[in-house]
């Protein structure tokens, strides 16, 4: 069975920010292969300020890149105006706080009924707006059309935001923490809402979250990133429950279902001005700290080599000098040198796996 060509992917992309007082620019993005393909939801995943945001704002081509390129639907994306119109109408952005993304001022109707406008829909923009209510959850939607903002739940809010999403009838949506504001006792509902948008649109969508419990219930595939670089990415199960590279191996460590003692990461993130050679993760990898690799005869390489950037695709793929040499071992295990989780029910609910920053840690 041949693999369908991706929707959406980015080759070799790099996105820098000029650096202050004429200082070296912030590699924000620093060399990023990523496909979604058509029906498949994506998690990109990791710690505040590594890129993630700036990934899915050059995808949705509101930053241009440095170098490298996006295409969808194996075509290059171009930079006019025209063509940026056309392509934000097949891949749409569901934002974060839906009471700062929503004007207070207007009606349910015209927030949603704002990008018919933008891009001069020719049909019947009522039963538009209606039909997107509808899907997004929002039934009768004649009950919503004349409120505001402030007459709504947290969750009705986040509907209008995807319903604002749903009425141009994109392709893929690129969803940026998109329970983050919410109630536990709705995130599921819109979890849910996510995965019956896929199942009766095909509707793609990368969902950008440093959540590790929002990345199981919801996505196919999952990509870590660190430090402006995708590391691991593979089948959602396989890098959750047998994570490779020691910062995924962190990122989990700190969870409530984990095994053993939470990993703590020490220091920061390196400056993004400032990228270390070799392993961007040196400075803060326990495996390093510990002598493993030097175990393993790979420390010389961490130091000196820079792992390659992993293919966009699918299948399991890791950029780390220690995870390659383990590939022999089996059961593979984690640094504690136990056997990393077995596999959780999924997709019957969202689950209590809030994300926790493994550098804050008890």
């Amino acid at each position: 069975m041949t693999t369908p060509p991706p929707l959406l992917s980015a080759r070799g992309l790099h996105v820098s920010f000029p650096g202050r007082h004429g200082g070296p620019p912030a590699r924000a993005v620093d060399g990023v292969d990523l496909d979604i393909g058509p029906g498949e939801i994506v998690a990109l995943v990791g710690e505040s300020g590594c890129g993630k945001t700036t990934l899915a704002r050059s995808l949705l081509g509101l930053v241009p890149p440095t170098s490298g390129s996006i295409a969808f639907a194996g075509r290059p994306l171009e930079y006019s105006s025209r063509a940026l119109k056309a392509h934000r109408g097949r891949v749409q952005l569901v934002l974060q706080d839906p009471s700062g993304s929503l004007n207070p001022r207007h009606t349910v109707y015209d927030a949603v009924a704002e990008g018919l406008r933008i891009h001069r829909y020719a049909g019947d923009e009522r039963a538009a707006v209606s039909r997107a209510l509808s899907r997004a959850g929002l039934r009768p939607p004649e009950r919503f059309l004349l409120r505001h903002p402030h007459e709504l739940s947290g969750g009705q809010r986040q509907r209008v935001v995807i319903a604002g999403a749903l009425v141009l009838e994109p392709e893929i949506v690129v969803a940026d923490e998109p329970v983050a504001s919410l109630d536990a006792s709705v995130r599921g509902e819109i979890l849910a809402l996510l995965l019956r948008l896929r199942a009766e649109l095909g509707l793609s969508a990368l969902v950008v979250t440093h959540d590790l419990g929002l990345a199981w219930n919801i996505a196919d595939r999952v990509a870590v990133m660190y430090l402006g670089r995708i590391v691991e990415t593979g089948d959602v199960e396989r890098v959750l429950t047998a994570p490779r590279h020691p910062y995924t191996q962190a990122l989990l460590s700190v969870l409530p279902e984990a095994p053993g003692d939470p990993v703590v990461l020490a220091g920061e993130p390196p400056d993004p001005t400032r990228i270390p050679s070799g392993c961007r993760f040196r400075a803060r990898c326990q495996v390093l700290a510990s002598g493993a690799a030097d175990r393993a005869g790979v420390a010389d390489a961490c130091h000196g080599l820079d792992p390659e950037v992993l293919g966009g695709g699918g299948g399991e793929q890791v950029a780390c000098h220690w995870a390659r040499a383990q590939v022999a071992r089996a059961p593979l295990t984690d640094l504690r040198g136990v056997a990393t989780p077995g596999p959780h029910p999924r997709r019957t609910g969202h689950r209590s796996l809030s994300h926790q920053d493994p550098s804050e840690a008890p």
